[in-house]
Order: structure tokens, then C-alpha cells, then sequence
């Protein structure tokens, strides 16, 4: 083995687990069950170590389907079909097998998962009205690949957000919105306190309205019989963070459908509420919303310390995308899961997650 190709081995963190062979060099960070699980496990056997391990769910150990070493086709990222044997000089474990595998005509790899339904290389969104039968079982089955949800370029773009440009759209709107209220009405400290108790009022309305629309809109039931429209609905608005729950991209709310959805809220909104500071209100839930969507990113790919609330909540998300997807649909606060009967009782830990 050469220099560069002993200093690509040494790069790649591979598992072996009944007697298939897993890089999960590009998963350690995403990894639910934090970063330090891992530790000591590269170029191993782990499945003496993954069997004493509590259970993974399904949706666990369909995910580590993408990260088995072999011929495989994430729409533009393709990995060689051959495997290449070498031996860890650690511990002798052979890691690869040359193996050729067939492919099938939609560019996956022939295997039990469900991934065959659909085409990667192409747009998503224009093929989940052909998979509706299956659909509600394959979106709640989650991978790490690129996606493409439509073809045209222009719209595509307008489905990716990188997170800075929600505060940096939705914090002068929240500002603009809110600050002449204030202006208008605070000549006194019962003024004062009236406007911040509307205010605060918005961001528990918000919380509330977060939990609404991620359980009963995001996660509407649906079947097999369900139509193609409502099942390419879902997965525009939320089914494909369940699929693809990794992509950055798509982690918070593009700022222009956020525009939309705030105006259809604030319609009916200002009507019931009148002479009641709406806008305040509105400013209020916007606040909720731009803490919500700030929460929801980092709880993907920050790494709390453990004894911070955001600690517990990545945990909480994490069980609700892997295991629980019916239940925990509070993000930024779970508050509304115990009212309503939804949380999920996380198990104590021997030992705190990192995840860097």
C-alpha cells in the first residue's frame, strides 16, 4: 500500500458487524447516540459491542444501510463497485472483499431496502405521486444522501436555506413589526407591562402552534390508499426531513413560504383581536418562530453540554426522527407533549453524549 492510499486507511472509520464492513467516517458527528459511543471501535468487530448496546430502532439500522462499504449510488456521489482487501495492522481484521454487485435501472443497488422505488440521480418530488402505496413506509425509513426535490435549478435553489439567513430576514421584521407598538403605547409601567404581556402571549401561542402543525399537519396519517397530491404535499413540507434528516440545507423554513404562513396566521388573528395589540401578538409568535427554527438546527449539529435543556432536547428530537416518530413533536419546548400525552421518557444514561 502506497503513502496516500495508507493515509486514506487510516482516515476511514471502519466497523465490521456481521460480517459486513461499515465506513462511518462521514456519520461520527450525525451519530444520535453521540460521537464518543463510537470511540474505540475503528477497524473492530463492534458486534459483541452494537449487541449489548440498547436496541436500535428500525429506522436506526435501515440508516446504516448507507454507510455499508459497497457499490452503491447516492444520486451524484458514487462509490466504486469494487472492494479493495486489505488488513489493519492493529488487528488483522480484513476489512474489504473485492465483490461486484449488479445495479438496478433507477440507480440503486440491488438490496431489501425500499430505496429502489424511486431514482436518486433524478428530481424527488415528481416520483411521490408513483409511490403512494409505499410511500408513507419509505419516507419514514431515513438516509444520508443528497436530494434533489425538483429539476429546474431556479426552484431548487429556493428549497435550500442555509440557517443565518432566518435570523438575518426574521430579526428586522420582528423589529419593524413590534418597536412602534412600543413607540405608540408606553408612557407608563401598566402600559409597558400590558405590551410585554401580549408579547409573551405570541410566543406561547407559537409553541402551541408549533405543536399543532408538526402533529397533526407534518405528521397527518396517512396509508397506503392515500392520495398522490396529499402524499407529495407531505413530503414537500415535511416528509423529506424524515427522509434525508442530515441535509443542512433544509433544516430551518425558507423566509418567503415563512411570509405566507405568517400572513394566513395574522389574518384571522387581527380580526379576534382588534384594539388587542395583534401586531404584538404576531411579534410575539414571531420571535417563537425564529427561537424555534434556531433550536431545531442546532439541535442537528450543535453539541450541548449535558445538563443544559438543549442537551435534553437534542436527545428528545433525536428519539422522535429514529424511534418515536409519533410521538415528541415539540422542538423547542416539550410542554405541549405533556399536556397532550406525546413525550417521550428518555432513559438515563451511564455516561454523557458528545457530538464533536
Amino acid at each position: 500500500m502506497d503513502a496516500l492510499s495508507q493515509t486514506e486507511h487510516n482516515n476511514k472509520f471502519i466497523v465490521k458487524y456481521r460480517q459486513q464492513y461499515y465506513d462511518l467516517s462521514d456519520f461520527m458527528h450525525k451519530h444520535p447516540g453521540g460521537i464518543n459511543s463510537l470511540k474505540g471501535l475503528s477497524q473492530t468487530d463492534m458486534t459483541s459491542r452494537f449487541m449489548k448496546a440498547p436496541p436500535h430502532s428500525d429506522a436506526a439500522m435501515y440508516l446504516m444501510r448507507e454507510y455499508k462499504v459497497s457499490a452503491h449510488d447516492h444520486g451524484s456521489d458514487k462509490r466504486t463497485n469494487e472492494r479493495r482487501t486489505d488488513k489493519s495492522a492493529e488487528n488483522g481484521v480484513e476489512l474489504l472483499e473485492q465483490q461486484q454487485k449488479s445495479e438496478d435501472s433507477n440507480n440503486n443497488q440491488l438490496d431489501e431496502s425500499m430505496e429502489h422505488l424511486v431514482d436518486w440521480s433524478k428530481a424527488m418530488l415528481p416520483q411521490i405521486s408513483k409511490i403512494t402505496k409505499y410511500y408513507d413506509e419509505w419516507v419514514h425509513k431515513p438516509v444520508d444522501r443528497p436530494l434533489r426535490l425538483f429539476g429546474p435549478w431556479y426552484l431548487e435553489m429556493c428549497t435550500k436555506t442555509p440557517w443565518w439567513v432566518v435570523p438575518m430576514f426574521w430579526i428586522p421584521t420582528i423589529i419593524a413589526c413590534g418597536w412602534p407598538e412600543f413607540q405608540a403605547n408606553s408612557h407608563n409601567m401598566k402600559e409597558i407591562t400590558t405590551l410585554f404581556g401580549h408579547l409573551l402571549f405570541g410566543v406561547i401561542f407559537w409553541t402551541l402552534l408549533e405543536y399543532t402543525l408538526h402533529r397533526w399537519v407534518f405528521h397527518v396519517k396517512l396509508t397506503s390508499s392515500s392520495g398522490p397530491w396529499l402524499c407529495t404535499l407531505h413530503f414537500m413540507i415535511h416528509g423529506l426531513h424524515h427522509k434525508v434528516p442530515f441535509d443542512p440545507m433544509r433544516l430551518v423554513f425558507p423566509p418567503l413560504p415563512g411570509v405566507v404562513l405568517a400572513t394566513i396566521i395574522y389574518t384571522p388573528l387581527s380580526f379576534l383581536l382588534q384594539n388587542h395589540h395583534p401586531r404584538l401578538v404576531l411579534t410575539g409568535a414571531l420571535i417563537g418562530y425564529l427561537c424555534y427554527d434556531m433550536i431545531h438546527y442546532y439541535l442537528h449539529y450543535g453539541n450541548p453540554s449535558a445538563g443544559h435543556h438543549l442537551y435534553h432536547m437534542k436527545r428528545y428530537h433525536y428519539q422522535h426522527h429514529f424511534a418515536h416518530q409519533d410521538l415528541g413533536y415539540g422542538i423547542s419546548s416539550p410542554i405541549w407533549d405533556i399536556v397532550f400525552k406525546t413525550r417521550i421518557n428518555l432513559r438515563k444514561l451511564r455516561y454523557q453524549l458528545r457530538w464533536s
